[in-house]
């Protein structure tokens, strides 16, 4: 399948010399529902939201599911070759770039995370599941020294409760990432908590080599 150039929301004009954060939106959303969060977030970076490639009711999906948190594989292959053709040509090797994905955004970015870990500074997986068995290597140790955030709601029933558990065990122990970790008591929604830890951990991942476990 062949998709169009990237739409891209900015919260300023970018800046070359800075780090690039891009924002993923959930399934069935768009980028203008999630690039406010800059807004809140350190001002050191630039910061895009990219629209999904995938139309779905009134939105937008990064891939086609065969359940919930459930990528189908090729198409999950289709849609990151697609993002990535679309972030060699913005930030080439040697720009650091951190993803943010919330909630189907989250499996997207965890899937070029898995593709390929050192292309990134980081990756933070909020409210979301890696694309577990969608063709994608998931040893242990795979991310050694990796920088990632995992965020969870204690009270998500979105996600199938297994998915999140499998996440956090796999980005906290078995993967070898540098792992910060947090837990919210609401549900599937990003709070000012979860807010302040993905500041704090921009914050760690441009200024420090290591990230302590929150």
């Amino acid at each position: 399948m062949s998709f169009g150039t990237p739409t891209v929301a900015w919260s300023a004009p970018d800046d070359p010399s800075r780090p690039l954060v891009v924002l993923l939106h959930g399934r069935g959303a768009d980028e203008a529902g999630i690039i406010g969060l800059a807004d809140h977030l350190p001002q050191g970076s630039s910061y895009a939201a990219v629209r999904a490639p995938i139309a779905e009711g009134g939105g937008y999906a990064w891939f086609a599911n065969r359940g919930i948190g459930r990528p189908v594989a090729e198409s999950l292959a289709e849609t990151t070759a697609w993002f990535r053709t679309w972030l060699d040509e913005l930030a080439p090797p040697g720009r650091q770039v951190a993803l943010v994905g919330f909630s189907g955004g989250a499996a997207f970015a965890g899937a070029l995370l898995l593709q390929d870990p050192s292309r990134l500074a980081g990756a933070a997986i909020l409210l979301g599941t890696l694309p577990f068995d969608a063709g994608l290597d998931v040893t242990p140790g795979l991310l050694a020294g990796t920088q990632v955030l995992v965020a969870q709601g204690e009270r998500d029933t979105v996600i199938p409760r297994e998915l999140l558990d499998r996440t956090w065990d796999y980005l906290t122990d078995g993967s070898g990432a540098q792992a910060r970790a947090h837990r919210d008591p609401g549900g599937h929604q990003i709070t000012g908590a979860t807010v302040a830890v993905l500041g704090s951990w921009l914050d760690g991942l441009w200024g420090t080599a290591d990230v302590a476990r929150a």
